[in-house]
């Protein structure tokens, strides 16, 4: 993986959601707000939705979803010690099936750290 990897990911998912919401299909615009507010900050801080939404992301082992969280907790200041923790929770929740997905995550954070 390089860093090509992040620009790249960024950009096809930006550039596709751009065409979902062309589409102008309420359901799907509701479905992305609801999304967009659940991260937002509320009794819980974003930093530790981010966290929250990662070890669901990771258990549910969707690597699009994995990245897109990984941005996210860079964003918002996690470390890469609290990173593990979270690794680590995710992968007794989810059980070993979860380890590939927790490699490719381990790759993409060392490539979101050299941004």
């Amino acid at each position: 993986m390089s860093q090509n990897s992040v620009t790249e990911f960024n950009a096809y998912r930006t550039k596709m959601n751009d065409r979902i919401m062309a589409s102008d299909n309420l359901v799907i615009k509701r479905l992305f707000n609801l999304d967009a507010n659940t991260y937002a900050d509320g009794a819980l801080n974003v930093k530790t939705k981010e966290m929250l939404g990662l070890v669901a992301s990771m258990v549910l082992r969707c690597d699009d979803c994995i990245r897109y969280h990984l941005g996210k907790c860079q964003e918002t200041g996690v470390t890469t010690e609290e990173l593990f923790e979270v690794f680590a929770i995710a992968n007794i929740v989810g059980g070993t099936i979860v380890i590939p997905h927790l490699r490719r995550a381990v790759e993409y954070w060392d490539e979101l750290q050299k941004s």
